[in-house]
């Protein structure tokens, strides 16, 4: 069932990404009177699961969900169809058009995917609100769980000042992409501001050791089940919370760890919170500094009701959330901009994290959510429209940057170079495909 809601979830959000980013070249290309030949979500190799013509254009649905296409008379595209282009051009056809309407066309399907994104994030504004803990409200710092941010020099327990200069008013879950992409933490330990310089590589190591955050807020030690062979099946229940052990107070997970490490091989005493009252149990830890139990989750509403955390959440009228919603999507506009750069750049060992669709049918979650949903698809629309700006041929970048030099030189690249350059960038982008979808099957392969 988790599979099911998961693939739905990825197919729903590719078909709306893919639908409207090829309408925005649709509908201009309509408006100037060039000839559409097809319109396909998905791809149509050999054949097709659905097709209709109707008018001029042939509407289908092809069998391979690797993304969709428009095919518009007159142009080189990743069809290769160059039988067309040897016949004198017709007024229908995309290359007989004015060189503004050809980038227009072009540069539709972008502009729908940014806007898309803005749309969403406004969306969740109005209806969900921001959630967030403010910053000072973390008394006790935040969790550190990864060797490579602990390397670098930050530590549980350690308060976040701010991050490359900008100081940190609330914490949210993006913070850990702010973490990954910044070159400069200020932390406070001990009432002391200390400043920790992140290596240039650490997306290289983050990726390399395989962990899914770097920081997040301290949690308690929830018992959220017992395996059978549990050395205390018959003494921890399911939802018991510790707040004490071996006569020490345990407020957190990290509090637990460090007792069961120092008391391997031991029976020692703790006390829990069960159904709201506190028990003493008697627990035996086993040699690897294991109580046999899985571990369980708490809810903001119980978080806030012991007192580890006050969660907000602020609500904003519709007109509010325009401007809000707006700064959301260039927020996130600019932290992957920073993303593709670090990619890019060989000696940040980014590029290991390069993932294909199996890398993004990855990140939607086993229980259906529209707020994570929406949150995904806005993400991804903002990823479809930076990753087809990139002045590669077989890519809307590619059409835009000739159209520009034509503009510009006002001499039109000719229909050879126009094909041999459309071969070259089809090669490119298959290239970077195989690339993306072998890391995919690399970490499937090695278990990561």
């Amino acid at each position: 069932m988790e599979i099911a809601i998961k693939l739905s979830q990825f197919l729903l959000s590719l078909s709306i990404l893919i639908v409207l980013h090829e309408l925005g070249h649709f509908i201009p290309a309509k408006l100037f009177k060039t000839r559409v030949e097809k319109f396909y979500l998905f791809f149509d190799i050999k054949y097709s699961l659905f097709k209709k013509k109707i008018g001029e254009t042939v509407y289908g649905i092809g069998w391979l969900p690797l993304g969709g296409y428009v095919k518009i008379s007159g142009m080189i595209d990743e069809s290769m169809d160059t039988e067309q282009m040897q016949g004198e051009p017709q007024p229908w056809e995309f290359r007989s058009k004015p060189a503004w309407q050809r980038l227009i066309i072009m540069l539709g399907g972008v502009t729908v995917n940014f806007i898309l994104a803005f749309i969403i994030y406004i969306g969740m504004t109005f209806f969900y609100g921001e959630k967030y803990i403010e910053n000072s409200e973390i008394k006790d710092g935040v969790w550190v769980h990864n060797p490579i941010l602990e390397k670098a020099g930050i530590h549980t327990g350690d308060k976040l000042v701010s991050i490359d200069g900008k100081s940190i008013e609330k914490f949210v879950p993006s913070i850990n992409m702010d973490v990954l992409t910044a070159k400069e933490i200020v932390i406070n330990r001990d009432g002391e501001n200390k400043t920790i310089q992140l290596p240039e590589n650490i997306i290289g190591k983050f990726i390399d050791a395989d962990k899914k955050n770097l920081i997040s807020l301290r949690m308690p030690f929830v018992v959220g089940g017992l395996s059978d062979d549990s050395p205390n099946k018959m003494v921890l229940k399911p939802k018991d919370i510790f707040i004490s052990l071996n006569g020490q107070s345990a407020k957190y997970f990290d509090h637990i760890e460090q007792i069961l490490n120092s008391n391997k091989s031991k029976t020692i005493d703790g006390i829990v919170l069960r159904d709201n009252k506190e028990t003493n149990v008697k627990v035996i830890v086993n040699d690897k500094g294991k109580l046999g139990v899985a571990l369980g989750m708490i809810n903001e509403d119980n978080l806030q009701k012991l007192g580890y955390y006050k969660f907000s959440t602020e609500k904003f009228g519709f007109f509010e959330s325009i401007p809000l919603g707006i700064e959301k999507g260039f927020t996130q506009l600019e932290n992957y901009w920073k993303q593709l750069k670090l990619i890019f750049n060989p000696s940040t060992g980014a590029y290991k994290g390069v993932g294909g669709f199996a890398a993004i049918y990855n990140i939607f979650p086993e229980t259906w959510s529209w707020e994570v949903f929406w949150s995904i698809t806005a993400l991804l629309s903002i990823m479809l429209g930076v990753m087809n700006l990139l002045p590669i041929p077989a890519l809307d970048g590619g059409h835009v940057m000739f159209l520009i030099y034509e503009m510009i030189s006002g001499k039109k690249p000719s229909d050879k170079f126009m094909e041999k350059a459309q071969l070259v960038g089809f090669i490119l982008l298959i290239s970077l495909l195989l690339f993306a979808n072998g890391n995919d099957i690399y970490k499937a392969i090695i278990g990561k």
